[in-house]
């Protein structure tokens, strides 16, 4: 008898959304999106083309000249994901992002914010 994971396809996590944005970097500042806070939130759906995920995400300025790029690869990144069949970028400038408060550490370090 065949395990049952083995039968079944497999689908992504969260986590592995994560994972997937995390070598998407901001072109002019060369960090990642993730680090910097970015990335909102997630959400998995289902579509009739199969299961979808969702990304909310902002940009670091409204005017980012990089904008279309981005959501290029963010798009790309997640469509190479176990089971998905349909990714959207929902972009989003409310809340503002700042990084003070929605980078991590690392990136806040190399932003040069103390």
């Amino acid at each position: 008898m065949t395990p049952k994971a083995a039968t079944e396809p497999q689908t992504a996590t969260f986590k592995q959304v994560g994972e997937a944005l995390q070598p998407v970097q901001d072109p002019e500042i060369h960090i990642s999106i993730v680090d910097l806070g970015l990335v909102y939130g997630a959400e998995f759906g289902e579509t009739p083309k199969g299961r979808s995920v969702k990304v909310r995400m902002s940009l670091t300025s409204p005017a980012c000249p990089y904008g279309p790029m981005l959501l290029a690869s963010v798009h790309t990144a997640l469509t190479k994901l176990p089971g998905i069949k349909d990714v959207d970028v929902d972009l989003t400038f409310v809340p503002g992002w700042d990084p003070r408060t929605m980078a991590t550490e690392e990136a806040k370090e190399q932003l040069g914010l103390y």
